[in-house]
C-alpha cells in the first residue's frame, strides 16, 4: 500500500460561521469511514500559521511568512492501494470540508 497526503489550503475554507457544525459533524463522518476501512493514518486541522523554523545549527526563527495567502489549513494522510483509490477519499474529504483538496504521494519509506 501507498501513503497519501490529502490537504487543503487555508484559504479555501470559506464556510459561514453557523455552518461549521455541520461541516464538522460530516468531516469527522469520512475520517470514521476511512478509519472503519483501514487507510487512515492521521490527519487534522492546524490551528494557526504561526511557523518556527529550526535551522541546521539549532537557531530557531519566527516565520516562514508566505507572500502567498495559500497556506496548509488541514491534512489527511491515508493508506491506500492506488492513487485512484486516493484520489476517491479525497473526494469524499472535499464534499464534506467543502472545499478542494489537494493529493500527493509520500516517497516508499525505505526502511520497510
Amino acid at each position: 500500500m501507498t501513503r497519501y497526503l490529502i490537504s487543503f489550503d487555508d484559504g479555501t475554507m470559506n464556510i459561514p460561521e453557523d455552518e461549521l457544525p455541520e461541516v464538522g459533524e460530516a468531516s469527522i463522518e469520512v475520517v470514521r469511514e476511512a478509519q472503519d476501512a483501514g487507510v487512515w493514518v492521521f490527519g487534522g486541522g492546524l490551528e494557526s500559521q504561526r511557523a518556527s523554523v529550526v535551522g541546521t545549527d539549532g537557531t530557531v526563527t519566527d516565520g516562514p511568512y508566505p507572500e502567498t495567502k495559500a497556506v496548509l489549513g488541514g491534512f489527511s494522510i491515508i493508506d491506500v492501494p492506488s492513487r485512484e483509490d486516493a484520489l476517491k477519499w479525497a473526494a469524499k474529504i472535499a464534499a464534506a470540508c467543502r472545499c478542494p483538496q489537494e493529493v500527493r504521494e509520500f516517497m516508499a519509506d525505505p526502511t520497510v
